[in-house]
C-alpha cells in the first residue's frame, strides 16, 4: 500500500485568455455531467443494497467497541453485500469512463479528471449510506467549481510555472510581496497533484490553482505555541476560555454579522422577478406548479443572485479570518486544549441561525488543525462522562440546571457564583478524555477564581482586560495577524 504522508495546499491565480476560460467551462460542465452520472449509479446501487434482507441484517448486528469481535463481523457483513452489488469506486469509476467515451464528453475530458469527478460522488453517496452526511443532491448548471487530477503525472499536472491541461498551459501567479518566500519554498515540495478551481469575486470569474504539496506547510514566525493547557466551552454565540494565566468570555465570532434584512430584500426581489418571468410555473393563487422548472431568468434576476453569492462570499472570508485569530490568541495561552465533544448537528437543529453566521464545527477543526502543526493537542471530552455543566466542586455533586440559568451557584454556600460558561471551561482544563481530575479542580480554584470573576466584570473581556490577546509580531502559526476591521463585517457594506 501506498504509505500516507502530510499534505497541505498553496492556492495561485492563473492567468488565463478568454478562450482557456471558455475551454475551462466546458471541462468544468463535462465533469458535472460525469458527476451526476456516478452519482445517479451510486444510489441505484445503495437503493438495491437496502432493499435486500443481507443489510437489514448487518445492520442490526451490534456494533461492539472499537477493533472488537462484533465490530469486525458487522463491517465483514456489509462489506459482503457491498461486493454482490459492486458498490465500490472501482466499479463507479469504470462506469463513469464508459460514459465518457460513449458520448462527446471524451474530447475532453481525460482518464484522471473523469475518475476524480466519479469518486467524489462515490464518496459522497457512501458516507450518506453509513449516516455520516444527508442524501446528495445532483449539480445543477454552473454548479460545479473544481477538477483536480489523481497525480502530478498526467491531464492536470503542474510543470515550470504553469499548469497543464490536454493543451492548456496556463501559467500562475505569485504575490510579489511574498518577502519571507513563503511560497518559494512550498514550491520546492513534491507536487502531489493539482485542482483547478473556479471562484465569483465581485460579479467577475477567477481561476485559481490548488497545489497539493507533500509535508508540512513552511512556518512564517519563528515564535512557538505556548505550553500550556486552555480549557474551552464553545456555544453557538459565545465561548469561554480559561488559561493557567487568563481568562476571557466574548461573543463567538463578533466580527461577522449576517445581513437577514438585507438578504430577505434581495430574496423577496428574487421571487418577485421569477414570478414575473415564469408565469406558466405558478397556479393562479400563487402556488408553485409540482413539476414545474423556472426557465427563464432575466438580468434583474441575475444581477440579484450575484449580489446575494457576494454577500455569501464575503461572510466566509471573515469567518475564517475570524476563526483563524481566535485559534492563534488561543494558542498564545497553550496548545494543549480541552473541549467537551459536541453534536454540531444538535446545534444546527436547536441553534441553526446562529450555526450558519458562526459555524462553531469549523472552528474546531481549525483548532485541531493548527494545534496538530504547532505539537500540541486537543482532547475532546466525553460529555456523558464529565457533565462540566452540572459538577458543582465544592460539593461534588451534580445538579441540572436549566440552558436559561447563566449563572452556576455553588452549593457550600459560602463561595461567591460565577458565570457558567468559565466555570465549565476551567472544569474543563483538568479533564482527560473521560474524567475529571478533582484535586486538580480543588488545588487550581484559589488561584483561577480571580481571573473567572475578573472575565465576568470586564464584559467580553479577560482577566488582563484586553481578552486573550495575539502574541506581538508574527501570528503563532503560518497565518499572518489580521488587519483590524473597522465595521462588524465587509458583506454589510455589499
Amino acid at each position: 500500500m501506498r504509505q500516507k504522508t502530510p499534505s497541505f495546499i498553496a492556492e495561485f491565480p492563473l492567468i488565463v485568455t478568454a478562450a482557456d476560460a471558455r475551454a475551462l467551462a466546458i471541462r468544468l460542465n463535462a465533469a458535472r455531467h460525469i458527476y451526476n452520472a456516478a452519482l445517479g449509479e451510486a444510489l441505484r446501487r445503495l437503493d438495491r443494497m437496502r432493499a435486500t434482507a443481507q443489510w437489514a441484517i448487518a445492520q442490526s448486528m451490534p456494533k461492539g467497541e472499537p477493533r472488537s469481535p462484533a465490530r469486525k463481523a458487522r463491517g465483514d457483513a456489509f462489506k459482503a453485500v457491498m461486493a454482490r452489488f459492486e458498490f465500490s469506486s472501482p466499479s463507479i469509476q469504470k462506469m463513469a469512463e464508459r460514459c465518457r467515451d460513449a458520448c462527446w464528453i471524451g474530447d475532453h475530458l481525460g482518464s484522471h479528471d473523469t475518475q476524480t469527478a466519479s469518486l467524489r460522488a462515490f464518496r459522497a453517496v457512501e458516507q450518506f449510506a453509513f449516516g455520516k452526511r444527508g442524501r446528495p443532491r445532483f449539480k445543477g448548471f454552473g454548479r460545479f467549481h473544481s477538477i483536480e487530477g489523481k497525480s502530478n503525472a498526467a491531464v492536470i499536472r503542474y510543470r515550470d510555472g504553469a499548469v497543464h491541461y490536454s493543451g492548456l498551459v496556463l501559467p500562475v501567479m505569485r504575490d510579489p510581496r511574498d518577502r519571507d518566500g513563503w511560497q518559494a519554498e512550498a514550491l520546492t515540495r513534491r507536487v502531489k497533484y493539482v485542482r483547478i478551481v473556479r471562484r465569483e469575486l465581485h460579479g467577475k470569474t477567477r481561476w485559481l490553482a490548488q497545489l497539493v504539496l507533500e509535508g508540512l506547510p513552511p512556518v512564517k514566525c519563528l515564535r512557538p505555541a505556548a505550553d500550556g493547557i486552555v480549557g474551552l466551552d464553545l456555544g453557538p454565540s459565545a465561548i469561554a476560555a480559561v488559561s493557567g494565566a487568563d481568562a476571557t468570555l466574548e461573543p463567538f465570532c463578533k466580527s461577522v454579522v449576517q445581513p437577514w434584512s438585507a438578504l430577505r430584500r434581495i430574496e423577496r426581489a428574487m421571487d418577485r422577478s421569477k414570478r414575473a418571468t415564469n408565469p406558466a410555473a405558478f397556479n393562479a393563487d400563487g402556488t408553485w406548479k409540482r413539476g414545474a422548472k423556472i426557465k427563464n431568468r432575466s438580468h434583474r434576476y441575475q444581477l440579484l443572485a450575484q449580489a446575494r453569492r457576494e454577500r455569501e462570499r464575503r461572510l466566509a472570508a471573515e469567518r475564517k479570518r475570524a476563526h483563524g485569530e481566535l485559534c492563534n490568541r488561543i494558542l498564545a495561552q497553550g496548545k494543549n486544549i480541552r473541549i467537551e465533544r459536541l453534536s454540531y448537528r444538535a446545534f444546527q437543529k436547536n441553534f441553526g441561525r446562529s450555526v450558519k453566521v458562526r459555524a462553531p464545527g469549523m472552528f474546531v477543526s481549525m483548532l485541531l488543525r493548527k494545534a496538530e502543526s504547532a505539537g500540541g493537542e486537543v482532547i475532546e471530552i466525553r460529555t456523558r462522562n464529565t457533565k462540566l455543566s452540572q459538577f458543582d466542586h465544592t460539593t461534588g455533586e451534580y445538579v441540572k440546571k436549566p440552558l436559561s440559568q447563566r449563572t452556576h451557584f455553588f452549593g457550600d454556600g459560602r463561595t461567591e457564583p460565577v458565570q457558567r460558561d468559565l466555570y465549565s471551561a476551567f472544569l474543563a482544563r483538568h479533564c482527560g478524555e473521560n474524567c475529571l481530575d478533582i484535586r486538580q479542580v480543588q488545588a487550581a480554584w484559589p488561584d483561577t477564581e480571580p481571573f473567572l470573576r475578573r472575565a465576568v466584570s470586564s464584559s467580553q473581556k479577560s482577566a488582563s482586560g484586553c481578552g486573550f490577546p495575539l502574541p506581538h509580531g508574527p501570528a503563532v502559526r503560518a497565518d499572518r495577524a489580521p488587519k483590524s476591521h473597522s465595521f462588524p463585517c465587509e458583506a454589510a457594506h455589499v
